[in-house]
């Protein structure tokens, strides 16, 4: 549960994209006899005070979750920061205690227990408003912490100004980064592909 003292936070799972490479359905993918996505939830489950999933297929796919699901409110695929606008929008219609959405993405089965920690404690020494993940010396923004502040802002720089990179839209405001080591494997390692299921079977075999 993320500390009160903070004000709630609302993880939200991005698999609003059309998993081509992996011929569709990336987040039902099977990982050590689980989905991809349930392994991510759990991950990410205990460090929040929610978690929703932003989908923009049927959301009964996802029924056996448990997850609310909200669709992107941009048309067209518009990318990660419409999944973000998603959940800032879920989460001023049903939990407006929240003060901000941990982002993570639907193919990442070996999130950092501590990731909302240490999120909050990069943002807060660098007194910055987002907070992104990386590691080995590569940004992921896709992982981040995004104050329900910026809701209003976002949604124009989407609509608007037609911004879609997730760069682009953090290069406007103060972002901080947390850096994570890489050893044994990296937390933010995606399955994008068949081979890189494969890994991460071998991953998960090793109990990583």
């Amino acid at each position: 549960m993320a500390e009160q003292t903070r004000g709630a936070i609302l993880g939200i799972i991005l698999a609003g994209g059309q998993g081509r490479r992996m011929g569709g359905d990336k987040p039902l993918q099977e990982l050590a006899g689980r989905p991809l996505l349930a392994h991510v939830a759990a991950r990410l489950a205990p460090q929040v005070d929610a978690v929703i999933l932003n989908a923009n297929d049927d959301p009964a796919r996802y029924a056996a979750f448990g997850l609310p699901v909200a669709a992107d409110p941009v048309p067209d695929f518009a990318g990660p920061l419409a999944g973000i606008l998603a959940g800032m929008d879920w989460a001023r219609a049903n939990r407006p205690e929240t003060v901000a959405l941990l982002s993570v993405p639907a193919d990442a089965p070996f999130l950092p227990r501590d990731l909302a920690v240490r999120m909050m404690a990069a943002r807060d020494r660098a007194g910055a408003e987002i907070a992104c993940a990386a590691s080995g010396g590569q940004l992921h923004p896709v992982v981040g912490l995004w104050p329900l502040a910026l809701r209003d802002d976002l949604r124009h720089a989407l609509i608007a100004d037609g911004v879609r990179r997730m760069t682009d839209y953090t290069a406007r405001h103060h972002m901080a980064q947390a850096a994570f080591g890489t050893d044994p494997v990296d937390p933010f390692f995606n399955v994008n592909t068949p081979a890189d299921l494969a890994a991460a079977e071998a991953l998960a075999a090793a109990s990583i």
